[in-house]
């Protein structure tokens, strides 16, 4: 029995996605290869990538892997200007559509808009939000969006502009509701708007909580699919084992009730409060040396020992 799928706008999309970033982790490209071409076999659709990702290797190891299925793929990513203009985000898409292979993108997404003054940037004249609209009018993207994992108060900056996004991608976990929740406070206004939500980070981003003992991979990635209205859920992937893992709980998935989704949240409370378990949010572990360069912090390498 195949993934099952959810709509975007008329277009069917696997309730997970693969991530770009960690299958630029995967050391052998045979390797990731076989992941993508598993995914595709088994019903998975949605291939999440940013220009930025390990310097454009992992849109390159995406574009090989899916050359000659492209047309069975929901392909996605990102624009990394980071509060730079049009031509600087025009610039990127062209480099992800080469990279990648194709003529055009499923989904373009603003990548981490994690800065307070992000929104300001991207709405500014000639800033990424006019290269969304320039793009959707060339064709060469389908959908249109913006990503971040730092503060609900700056998505909801982001669609205080009404602009008409197609999708926004946000953490997504029984942590959120604890802290900086994303869940409580910009879900409920994007559905206001008729904009998709794409849930990330269903384990902590780099699985702590499961390294922990906290919670297991399985009810953590069930949870983060049972959210209400969800329509995709990206998970890392950095290696063929932990994808057949993640592809036995989508091939399985039945939501979770209202009642074990609280029982979850009220399992991990008590350490979620403070934001131990989700350092995207707490700490700037995550965030990304372009974005940090142009915001002008250090990137973590020029930071001492």
């Amino acid at each position: 029995m195949p993934v099952p799928h959810r709509e975007l706008k008329g277009v069917s999309v696997s309730i997970i996605g693969i991530g770009g970033s960690a299958l630029g982790d995967i050391k052998d490209e045979s390797e990731a290869g076989r992941v993508v071409s598993e995914a595709l076999d088994n019903g998975i659709n949605f291939f999440d990538n940013a220009w930025e990702y390990h310097d454009g290797k992992s849109e390159e190891v995406m574009g090989r892997a899916l050359k000659g299925k492209r047309d069975q793929a929901f392909l996605m990513t990102k624009v990394c200007s980071h509060g730079r203009k049009r031509d600087v985000a025009m610039k990127m898409l062209e480099d992800s559509l080469r990279r990648l292979q194709t003529d055009h993108l499923d989904l373009w997404q603003i990548h981490e808009v994690i800065y307070d003054n992000d929104p300001d940037l991207h709405f500014q004249p000639e800033g990424a939000v006019e290269a969304l609209t320039q793009a959707k009018q060339q064709g060469k993207v389908r959908f249109v969006g913006f990503t971040g994992h730092k503060d609900p108060d700056i998505h909801l900056k982001m669609l205080s502009h009404r602009y008409p996004f197609d999708t926004v991608q946000l953490p997504l976990n029984p942590f959120d509701k604890s802290y900086r929740s994303f869940q409580e406070n910009v879900i409920p206004e994007a559905r206001r708007q008729g904009v998709l939500v794409i849930g990330m980070k269903s384990m902590g981003g780099g699985g702590e909580p499961v390294k922990r003992g906290v919670a297991t991979p399985q009810e953590l990635l069930r949870y983060a699919m049972s959210v209400p209205g969800i329509l995709t859920t990206v998970s890392g992937m950095d290696s063929y084992n932990v994808f057949r893992q993640n592809l036995a709980v989508a091939m399985d998935f039945s939501p979770m009730s209202g009642s074990e989704m609280a029982q979850l949240e009220q399992r991990v409370k008590a350490m979620a409060g403070d934001g131990r378990l989700e350092h995207y949010k707490a700490t700037k572990i995550y965030d990304a040396a372009v974005g940090r360069e142009q915001h002008g912090f250090p990137s973590p390498k020029e930071l001492p020992a």
